[in-house]
């Protein structure tokens, strides 16, 4: 067999040599770079592929997803924080890098600042003397993981927010945390700005010009001048967000994008972006702008006591890794310690098993016992283009094609046959993100058999086969180039043979009443659309929507309500709300939970806003203060996050423990 697939390349390096051979003598020795590239910073972000995000502020004793900017810093008392039990865990999971939340949009800094008094020295932690952002990165660095911060622009504290008084105040906060902490791999921005807050007591609105209130110019700028090895996360810095919070970019992610403003805006910032363009980016984007990938190990990005249980299993993790980092991304996982100051022995332990799935697969490179052939190597000079540069380990030596030949074939030979399913390969980035399109091919039963194609190699690219193969021969064939070659590696790897199958269905409540018996006693609109009848929001299919707008008649703003009577009297102790999965149309902001024995009189026992919905579209469960006997629930919708009007997939009830 290795026979004749040495004869099948002797015939195509001929045939190349006898056509081709004053294109090569003409060539210069190196190729040419093609598209935007990527700079330092970006090459070392790259090389990371993993890291995590940790969220731990007086939101988590809230129990709140985002903190309104009012909670007593008196709350803020982890009785047994330790930073190293948090960066332990993230190391032992394969992550290389350790992003701490300094400041969240409550307003609360966590280090000990001249620019808010509202900060962790009026906190009775360590007596006001404490300092978690450096407990954090110290805690990185003794694991020899990078570190980096984020500092939310939005401020809901802050007295002065909405003026210049808050900007000069916010861009002191970053001096002081890239002054402080050492060098910095990313400094993390992202478009949650202005609305509902407590304000230094106002307890208002307050709507900014996310184009212009921030002069982001100027405020980048502090970046570039005090972290310049630091990439900056945002759609107008080095990495752009993929545009959802579930930890997946597209099945074609290009690492070059250009950015494009929503409608009506004239620049492309943070909150003002057509995100649903960033999970595939741009091929032949102006700028090399590759994704990363954030997702929430739990449901929610902050600790909350009913979310012990639905913490994400290795297997979803090894999943989420091929997405993301297989895709050319990275992969940014969100960690959120307890009112303890540690990580939940669920979280633990799952970071724990993914860190270990991850090394018993890739431990084992078979690509370095196979004899590796390929139809033309550039200028035929083996020392500088050859095929071990393939398998050599470094990222920026490579295979590189004659200038003319923009696809090729690349063989792997075994002298045994070998079981596989998973396919690394690797452009060197540093000439840009070259291949569009490959095939990979197994020879079975004497016949080369397709098995996988894949788009955008770019910096990473995992290909993930449905099936275990076992073979003595993989063919890669490369479909699609504009320019020549320049592959740095070929990986195949093989994972366990028994990982359990993947679900990502959360949007059951834990304990959640069974429906069966539930009716629809009233709404306040009713929408004549057949695809948004009231009983879609009790059917039990996440699938099925329940909204109010119609396009045959003028639509009624919000709030709008809907009745469930769930046929006898129940004892809640919390409620769900499911938003719809197939965009944000109609998606509930601030709503309100009334309850009733008889239909008639009614009790407000819930009230609030679903903090960050848009972006992660999970289920919610509002816990009420106490346990409630009702056989009526009013669902009212006040607000929605995009158009007027409002939807819901699922509405639930959870009862309390007998």
């Amino acid at each position: 067999m290795i026979k004749n697939t040495i004869r099948y390349f002797a015939l195509v390096l001929l045939g190349s040599l006898a056509t081709d051979g004053f294109s090569q003598n003409s060539q210069s020795l190196f190729p040419q770079p093609y598209g935007a590239l990527p700079a330092q910073n970006q090459l070392n972000w790259h090389e990371l592929e993993m890291y995590v995000l940790i969220h731990f502020t007086p939101t988590t004793f809230e129990n709140k997803e985002w903190g309104y900017g009012d909670a007593d810093p008196g709350i803020f008392n982890p009785s047994q924080f330790n930073a190293q039990q948090i960066a332990d865990a993230a190391a032992a999971g394969g992550f290389k890098g350790l992003i701490f939340v300094a400041k969240h949009h409550d307003g609360f800094a966590l280090w000990p600042t001249r620019t808010t008094a509202y900060n962790i020295s009026k906190s009775p932690w360590k007596n006001g003397n404490g300092d978690m952002v450096k407990e954090f990165e110290q805690a990185a660095r003794k694991n020899g993981m990078q570190f980096g911060v984020y500092c939310s622009p939005w401020d809901r504290n802050f007295p002065a927010y909405g003026t210049h008084e808050y900007v000069k105040a916010y861009r002191e906060q970053l001096k002081e945390l890239y002054s402080r902490y050492g060098k910095l791999f990313i400094t993390w921005f992202d478009g949650a700005n202005g609305g509902d807050g407590y304000y230094g007591g106002a307890r208002e609105k307050r709507n900014i010009d996310r184009t212009s209130y921030y002069g982001w110019d100027t405020t980048w700028n502090i970046v570039r001048q005090m972290q310049p090895g630091a990439v900056i996360f945002s759609d107008m810095g080095d990495v752009r967000w993929v545009g959802n919070e579930e930890g997946h970019a597209a099945e074609t992610s290009w690492a070059t994008f250009t950015p494009e403003p929503v409608e009506g805006k004239t620049v492309a910032v943070p909150g003002e972006m057509k995100y649903w363009k960033s999970p595939e980016g741009t091929r032949n984007g102006a700028y090399w702008k590759p994704a990363e990938c954030d997702v929430p190990l739990r449901p929610g990005w902050f600790y909350h006591p009913d979310q012990d249980k639905r913490v994400k299993t290795p297997a979803q993790l090894f999943d989420l890794y091929f997405k993301s980092v297989g895709r050319g991304a990275a992969l940014d996982l969100g960690l959120s310690p307890d009112k303890r100051g540690l990580l939940h022995d669920n979280d633990v332990e799952s970071l724990s098993a993914f860190g270990r799935l991850l090394k018993e697969t890739f431990s084992m490179d078979l690509a370095k016992t196979a004899k590796l052939l390929v139809s033309n190597i550039r200028g035929n000079k083996r020392a500088l283009f050859g095929v071990k540069k393939l398998v050599d380990d470094d990222r920026y030596s490579y295979w590189a094609t004659d200038d003319q030949v923009t696809s090729a074939d690349l063989v792997l030979e075994w002298k045994k046959p070998v079981k596989f399913n998973i396919i690394r390969i690797r452009e060197n980035i540093q000439l840009g993100q070259r291949i569009e399109k490959v095939a990979i091919d197994a020879r079975i039963d004497g016949q080369w058999k397709e098995v996988a194609q894949a788009s955008s190699i770019g910096s990473n690219r995992l290909v993930r086969l449905k099936e275990f193969i076992t073979t003595e021969s993989v063919r890669l064939r490369v479909l699609q180039s504009p320019v020549c070659l320049a592959i740095s590696e070929i990986g195949v790897f093989k994972e366990p043979d028994q990982l359990p199958e993947v679900s990502y269905s959360h949007w059951k409540a834990t304990g959640g009443l069974d429906k069966k018996g539930w009716t629809i006693h009233s709404v306040s609109y009713e929408s004549r659309m057949s695809t948004g009848a009231a009983k879609n929001a009790i059917d039990g299919d996440p699938n099925t929507i329940w909204h109010t707008w119609d396009s045959e008649r003028e639509m009624k703003a919000p709030p709008q309500e809907i009745v469930v009577d769930m046929g006898a009297a129940k004892n809640i102790r919390a409620f769900t709300y499911l938003p719809r999965l197939n965009g944000a149309w109609g998606i509930v902001a601030n709503y309100e939970w009334q309850v009733s024995s008889d239909g008639i009189q009614w009790q407000t026992v819930a009230t609030g806003e679903f903090s960050n919905i848009k972006a992660n579209p999970i289920e919610q469960m509002v816990s009420l203060p106490a346990p409630v006997s009702c056989r009526y629930f009013k669902f009212i919708g006040k607000t929605s996050v995009e158009d007027n009007y409002i939807s819901a997939a699922e509405l639930g009830a959870v009862e309390a423990d007998r």
